[in-house]
Order: C-alpha cells, then structure tokens, then sequence
C-alpha cells in the first residue's frame, strides 16, 4: 500500500486543501471526557443507532426527544426492566419507532450495561490502535452493535475511530489492504493494521486518516 502523504496528495487534488479536509473530521474527546460520560448517555446513542438501521436518520432525529421521553432518559435500570405491560406500551406509543425488536434490543442493551456499569471508562481506556477489538466486543457482548452501528456508536460518542464506509472500503481495496468487504476478522486485522501504519506515519487520529482516505475516492 502506498505511504499516506501519497494517499493525502490525491484527496488534496481531488477536493482541496488537506488541512480544510482534516478540519472537517470529527472531533476526538479526551480519555477523561469519555470516561465522564454516564451509561444512560451510552445507552442513548445505542439506541439512536439501533432505530437508525434501515430507516431515514431524519426521522429518528426528528422524532429523538419523544424516544427520550418514553424510554424516561434511558436509565439502564429502568430500561432493562422494560417487560410485560411497559413493553406493550412502548410498542403503542406514537412517540418512538415502534419495532418490538429493536425496543428488545434496547431492553438487553440496557441489562448488559447494568450489570457492567461505567462504560466511559472502559472505552476511554482502550487503545485507538485496536479499534477493531473494541467494536468487535460490541457485537459481541450487545444487541444490534455489529458492523457499522458500532463504528458509528463509537464516531458519535467521540472515541477515536474509523467508519468502514463506501469509500473508505474502496481505498483499502485500491490499496491492497483487502479484497473484498471488510467482514471477516481476518480482514479487520488487516485495516487496523493499515489505520495503525498510516497513524504512525502521519501523527493523525483514525478519524482524520479516515477522512482522507474517503474524500480520496472519485465518488463519481
């Protein structure tokens, strides 16, 4: 794969400046400003992302401080006892997207972090360099966190981080980095370890690489 000065320099002929290109990346909270965050925060995000999935965004957005309203701040003690009558009730009530699916997701999501409180702390202490690692354990131990919900979680919530979108998947397979889409763990390994040289050579964070690396696509 080439050098990421090489990779920037096309992005740049492409769509300009590359410090106008780095500025547009999302910002990265400090270890101290993730870990501060309170789970009911957490659970929040896992939810926008899990109603997210297969519907408009605009419409989760637009409707956002019902859902909050109704799953009353989502406090992971009170959601992870969402069963019987308050179950029935969520999927009747016109303020939140009504998917008994996604509402049991929530319902489980909740009962994990429960049961493992301070979840700030533990991403605020995992290391940028195995991003794959961290969300790998959030499909592994939550509800509908896989692929890029968990990615996207993690962007939100300003973990350091990278979204295996279109384009960026298109520049790792312009690279080498990998042949076909970014699913296995195998093939995982492999883009971490492309996001880590990159880092080391350029002293960017994930999101920024990131950035280049899609904006260096002709999206056509």
């Amino acid at each position: 794969m080439r050098p990421f000065a090489e990779i920037a320099a096309i992005a740049e002929a492409r769509k300009g400046s590359l410090a106008v290109l780095l500025a547009g990346a999302a910002p990265v909270k400090t270890p101290e400003e993730l870990a501060a965050i309170p789970d009911d925060r957490w659970l929040s995000q896992m939810a926008k992302g899990i109603f997210q999935a297969g519907i408009s965004w605009a419409v989760v957005e637009t409707k956002w401080p019902g859902i909050e309203a109704a799953f009353h701040g989502f406090d992971p003690g009170r959601a992870s006892m969402i069963e019987g009558e308050a179950f029935d009730a969520l999927l009747s009530d016109p303020r939140v997207i009504r998917s008994g699916a996604k509402i049991a997701a929530i319902r489980d999501n909740a009962a994990v972090l429960r049961a493992n409180p301070g979840m700030g702390r533990k991403v605020a202490d995992w290391p940028a360099e195995d991003f794959v690692g961290l969300v790998g354990g959030l499909a592994r131990d939550f509800s509908r966190l896989g692929g890029t919900t968990g990615q996207y979680l993690m962007r939100f919530m300003g973990k350091e981080s990278f979204i295996l979108s279109r384009d960026v998947v298109a520049r790792l397979q312009a690279e080498g980095v990998i042949d076909g889409l970014a699913t296995s763990a195998k093939a995982l390994q492999k883009v971490q370890a492309a996001f880590n040289t990159w880092k080391a050579e350029s002293g960017l964070t994930l999101n920024q690489i990131g950035r280049v690396l899609a904006q260096s696509i002709d999206a056509g």
